[in-house]
């Protein structure tokens, strides 16, 4: 491990050979569980650093949290088959990953894919889960939303700059965020690009666009209302962008049916999927797990 601003680096290798990558923050942090932070599609672990700061320091409860980096994204080895970016072969690597850290229990909080994840999850290593924070996802996704999604991977706008990065995404999700202020946009832009001498590159595997035009989209995405029905017993907390297009109302209105326990909030001025350091989010999710725990 090698110290950083707030997180050591730790590396682990998956089953089939690959240099793995997570953070660690608060890694001497006493109190509960530790809280496992699971990215989305083509993000990393940089996504999770403020409310892993916040968790990990809190005065009255800090915790350990794990942040993990995906294959082919961050500080993970790319993988030579793009086809083995799916959400099992990540949900196992997660599991290795864990394993090597010797977590056998822990919160979850998983942002689109990796709330995807948590749900394979469920059904590989149940008893892993004690409490689970949904970031903008659920069993079913909407059509429009990873159209959206496939649009901007499939044509990204070529930038030489930071500040080029920051007008490109805006100009991609500025309608959907409104509530982001100047320095929010910085951070996402810096949690999206990795820095080559100045310059910005999108911090994943290019090759993994190919799982995203794969999909025909012309046919209902799969469901995972399965998996989801397997996390009846644990303590749920979703948190929806007002402006998402991943995920509708409809779907949290059946996910409330089927876990009569789950707690909802809805994030002001935000899309898919919600800045999860922004407003009181962090001591809400905090909150959350502490409760969780308790039960």
């Amino acid at each position: 491990m090698t110290g950083g601003a707030g997180f050591d680096d730790f590396f682990y290798t998956s089953k089939d050979g690959l240099r793995l990558h997570a953070r660690i923050y608060g890694h001497d942090a006493g109190g509960g569980r530790p809280i496992i932070c699971l990215p989305g599609l083509t993000r990393n672990a940089r996504d999770f650093h403020e409310v892993a700061l916040f968790l990990s320091t809190a005065a009255n409860a800090p915790r350990k949290v794990i942040a993990f980096d995906y294959r082919g994204r961050g500080a993970s080895a790319y993988d030579p088959e793009w086809k083995n970016y799916n959400i099992v072969t990540e949900a196992g690597d997660i599991l290795a990953g864990l394993d090597a850290l010797e977590i056998g229990e822990a919160a979850f909080i998983g942002t689109s894919r990796g709330g995807l994840i948590i749900h394979m999850l469920a059904a590989m290593r149940p008893t892993m889960l004690k409490a689970i924070v949904f970031n903008d996802i659920g069993p079913e996704i909407e059509a429009e939303g990873f159209a959206h999604i496939r649009s901007y991977l499939e044509n990204p706008r070529p930038v030489a700059s930071f500040a080029e990065a920051e007008a490109a995404q805006r100009a991609v999700h500025g309608a959907d965020f409104p509530a982001l202020t100047d320095a929010d946009w910085v951070r996402l832009v810096r949690a999206l690009y990795r820095d080559e001498n100045g310059r910005p590159l999108a911090d994943y595997d290019p090759e993994l666009v190919n799982t995203v035009v794969a999909l025909d989209l012309r046919q209902r995405l799969p469901a995972m209302w399965d998996q989801f029905d397997l996390l009846a017993g644990i303590p749920l907390l979703l948190i929806r962008g007002e402006n998402t297009r991943l995920l509708s109302t409809e779907t949290v209105a059946e996910m409330e049916r089927r876990h009569p326990g789950m707690e909802t909030v809805t994030v002001a001025g935000q899309g898919h999927p919600p800045l999860l350091e922004a407003g009181d989010l962090p001591e809400r999710i905090a909150g959350f797990i502490a409760q969780a725990e308790g039960r």
